[in-house]
């Protein structure tokens, strides 16, 4: 089905202008979320769009978004510069969301971005962060320091990640979703890598990656306080 997307405009910071961003919202919905993309990618790369047109089937609403060197090319923004956009566009979010809740996240980078961003200092008025494939440690470099801010995060955490993602060991990610206790819900994708690549032979259900991971997050969303 083709899916019509509203381009908007916001200023990301003072010193580096305006970036772009898109929202697609399904009539009657009851959650928006600011939805960014991965490092090497941008609003319109294949993940962030397919994640944005399931939660669309799901009933979900999605605004999308560009960091500032994502939309006009060049080495990736500080950290600070990424997480003022986060708040930028979750301010945007609250002008057009018309009474729907705010949900933040992204996939991988932008994921961590927007969980250091709340654990800073709390995103106004948002209902819960979720994590579409939560970048716990670089490639071939097992750790969990990427996870010690989320003790910070005041908010429900729902962390969507593939039992081959080379960026998330399960072994390691369990136990920091444990330590979080009821803040965090861990949904494993199974034979799912980082960037949601599949096994299907051995994958044990016909259900597509994408549409489980917004099913989840409708679910988990309905049942937030």
């Amino acid at each position: 089905m083709p899916y019509e997307a509203e381009e908007l405009r916001f200023l990301a910071t003072e010193e580096k202008g305006e970036v772009s961003a898109l929202l697609m919202r399904p009539d009657g919905v009851e959650f928006l979320l600011v939805l960014g993309h991965g490092a090497s990618a941008n609003m319109r790369g294949g993940t962030a769009e397919t994640i944005a047109e399931r939660c669309f089937d799901a009933g979900i609403a999605t605004l999308r978004y560009n960091f500032p060197y994502s939309e006009i090319g060049g080495g990736r923004n500080s950290n600070a510069v990424c997480q003022e956009t986060i708040r930028a566009a979750v301010a945007t979010a609250h002008g057009v969301a018309d009474g729907a809740r705010i949900l933040v996240g992204g996939h991988s980078f932008s994921g961590r971005m927007s969980s250091m961003a709340a654990a800073e200092e709390p995103l106004e008025g948002i209902a819960g962060l979720a994590f579409f494939a939560f970048p716990l440690h670089p490639a071939g470099k097992p750790g969990t320091e990427r996870a010690e801010h989320l003790a910070d995060v005041t908010v429900p955490m729902l962390f969507l990640s593939g039992t081959r993602d080379g960026l998330g060991d399960v072994d390691l990610l369990r136990p920091v979703c444990e330590e979080l206790g009821d803040r965090a819900t861990l949904h494993l994708l199974q034979t799912a890598d980082h960037g949601f690549k599949t096994l299907k032979r051995t994958r044990g259900t016909d259900e597509d990656v994408f549409v489980e991971m917004a099913r989840v997050l409708s679910e988990w969303a309905g049942k937030l306080a």
